[in-house]
């Protein structure tokens, strides 16, 4: 099993391949978001942490998921313009993905197995499941979707010292 996400890579939301090897010694959050969920309003709270904490080696990584109540439906350009327009997203978002089932991207699968949800499952069960990763790129702990972005803000901190 991978033992960090280094190997991994991904398409960003502009189409591009991205190596996740070049965020090396950063620690991550890696979140599945949505357009029209619930939680939706978390991206204010996610750009706000990220705009906290990215000069001290801090990134937020998106990755819209149309697989919980069909919240994502727009394609990449849209989704994009809405987190722009409306949280004012600067943080790295990626293509669509699928988080669970068949055709689950590689870098979830190895976030689900390397810190699983309560009592060991490993789906992801909603929109905002979010996946705290160290410096070493190795995933440490998951949260939940009703977990608000600044509820994590002394664990990226003591992760950044």
């Amino acid at each position: 099993m991978t033992t960090n996400i280094y190997s991994q890579s991904a398409i960003d939301i502009q189409g591009n391949t991205v190596s996740l090897d070049q965020y090396h010694d950063k620690v991550l959050l890696i979140v599945n978001t949505a357009s029209e969920c619930g939680f939706t309003p978390q991206y204010k709270g996610l750009e706000i942490l990220y705009q906290q904490y990215k000069d001290k080696g801090f990134i937020i990584l998106g990755f819209p998921c149309n697989q919980f109540g069909a919240q994502e439906k727009a394609d990449e350009q849209n989704i994009q313009a809405f987190c722009e327009l409306n949280f004012g997203v600067t943080f790295p978002l990626f293509s669509k993905v699928e988080v669970n089932g068949e055709h689950t991207h590689p870098l979830y699968q190895y976030l689900k197995k390397a810190a699983p949800g309560i009592l060991g499952t490993e789906a992801i069960k909603w929109n905002f499941t979010k996946f705290l990763i160290n410096r070493q790129g190795e995933a440490i702990e998951r949260f939940a979707s009703t977990t608000k972005p600044e509820a994590l803000e002394s664990k990226i901190a003591a992760l950044l010292k």
